[in-house]
């Protein structure tokens, strides 16, 4: 079935980046008649890319996103495209041998080469990649990336040079690695898809899918197949134990005198600490980013007070243009899962799992889905399967137990009156209030309205915590947000946050 979605802007937060205000729209209005070879869920670059090699090759395709396109990951993403990734080739070999390891390689090169070969006017420069470490603990870990990178031929050697202020006892480069703008990047392959005779619908969000005969329907649209590229699959799941949510955080900044360098520069600390410079709409900005924790087990405004300490210590600030952040899934073994979902019908497919590298892995991720719909070959199918997650004795009891825990809160109540701990929030905060022994996940607007809601997430149970950076009620169990009004931001949830009434007292 499906539900209309209203959002709070053109991205999964309450920030803006700086991506947002140049990008350019044609949504397509076609009427969908008849049964699609493929509905695509999901607006990002994992879902266009995959929707856009479906349309060249003939089939039809519908593509649905929830609210705009690039509107979640994709949209607040740092844009680096790396030959390296997040899961170290030595870490990747250490679970999957060295066979595993050079298919992950491979991977990460495709979806390099797959962006590079399709972008157009999308700011894309190529420049040098730099990781460097400070601590002797660290030089050992560097020592163990860079001979893992050798084995699976990845280009990589030891500097003495960076071009970082940081001072450091080793270092190693990565040429050829890439930056480019996200939404712009999106905007191509948008046209594209269109042009080829793709439809896009905005604004609906897919709650789940019926499937029978062979077909699998979503409100009124049937296709054959389905892809999820939804960043997690919606609902309760076995992801939901195998991908841990992450924020990550970004702050673009001006400069004095002009020294910014000219190159993709990493620390390795961890949390870890990357800066790049990119010129958008002819502004020059250093990027700052890192600091990543768990979703809605940290304090946002932290990480980004702790990002700005950084790069105050070490660059000449000039002014702080733009700060936001955004989500991504840790997948326990270190690897993506691409390919047909576990225990969903024959033709559903999924992509999550992308560490800090959904870029070249979303890209990479297209190309496999839509082969997969294609029922061609691909290299890398076995390697990132869902399969290899096996199903919990406990998940179809969890699945029950948790089915309908958010209804039960409010169940029995008809409205709050505003009490003391109401009336303490200022203007533009939230908080977790308790009101008549019950807690409620409270908002008070600029204007003075406040908006009560359960603080009960709809997808498996848990207290949502409040994202006083971004404005939203964030769940520290599986990711899923909600904008200040209870609305579903992003997955796995697919239920808003229960209204609770409010009465002048």
């Amino acid at each position: 079935m499906t539900s209309k979605s209203t959002t709070m802007g053109t991205r999964d937060g309450a920030l803006e980046s700086p991506w947002q205000n140049t990008l350019e729209v044609s949504i397509s209005n076609r009427q969908n008649a008849g049964v699609y070879d493929c509905l695509v869920v999901g607006g990002g670059i994992t879902g266009l890319t995959a929707a856009l090699l479906l349309q060249q090759a003939g089939k039809q395709v519908f593509l649905v996103e929830a609210h705009r396109i690039g509107f979640g990951t994709t949209g607040g993403t740092s844009a680096h495209i790396n030959t390296f990734a997040d899961t170290t080739y030595a870490e990747a070999e250490s679970a999957f041998g060295l066979e595993g390891a050079q298919l992950f390689a491979d991977a990460i090169r495709e979806g390099y080469d797959l962006i590079a070969g399709w972008q157009q006017d999308c700011d894309f420069e190529v420049k040098p990649g730099y990781l460097y470490a400070e601590t002797e603990k660290e030089v050992k870990q560097l020592d163990k990336i860079y001979e893992a990178a050798v084995k699976v031929g990845v280009n990589v050697a030891y500097t003495d040079q960076v071009p970082t202020p940081v001072p450091f006892k080793k270092a190693l480069v990565w040429p050829d690695q890439a930056q480019f703008h996200p939404l712009k990047y999106l905007s191509v392959l948008q046209k594209a898809f269109l042009a080829a005779g793709g439809s896009i619908r905005e604004n609906t969000l897919i709650t789940g899918i019926e499937s029978k005969g062979g077909l699998h329907t979503a409100g009124d649209i049937k296709a054959r197949a389905v892809i999820y590229a939804t960043h997690t699959p919606p609902n309760i799941n076995l992801f939901n134990f195998e991908c841990a949510p992450y924020r990550s955080y970004v702050i673009a900044v001006k400069l004095k005198g002009g020294k910014y360098p000219d190159a993709l520069i990493y620390d390795s600390q961890e949390p870890y600490h990357y800066v790049r410079t990119h010129v958008i709409e002819g502004e020059q900005l250093l990027l700052v980013g890192g600091l990543d924790h768990k979703t809605g087990h940290d304090d946002p405004e932290k990480a980004f007070k702790a990002l700005e300490k950084y790069v105050r210590e070490y660059y000449s600030v000039s002014s702080v243009k733009y700060k936001w952040s955004s989500q991504y899934y840790v997948p326990v073994d270190g690897l993506p899962y691409i390919g047909q979902m576990p225990m969903s019908a024959e033709g559903i497919y999924c992509a999550t799992g992308y560490n800090g590298n959904g870029m070249m892995l979303g890209s990479v991720a297209g190309k496999i889905l839509s082969d997969l719909v294609l029922g061609k070959a691909n290299k890398y199918e076995k390697l990132f399967s869902p399969a290899r997650v096996k199903p919990l004795d406990s998940f179809s009891e969890f699945v029950k137990e948790n089915a309908d825990v958010a209804y039960h809160f409010v169940a029995d109540r008809f409205g709050i009156y505003e009490t003391d701990s109401l009336k303490r929030l200022s203007p533009g905060t939230g908080k977790l209030v308790e009101v008549d022994g019950k807690k409620i996940a409270a908002y008070r607007d600029e204007s003075g309205e406040i908006y009560a809601l359960s603080p009960v997430c709809t997808h498996a149970g848990c207290i949502v915590n409040w994202n006083s950076e971004e404005r939203s009620w964030d769940c520290p169990c599986h990711g899923a947000r909600y904008d200040v009004a209870g609305k579903v931001l992003t997955g796995p949830a697919t239920k808003d946050l229960t209204a609770i009434s409010t009465h002048e007292s």
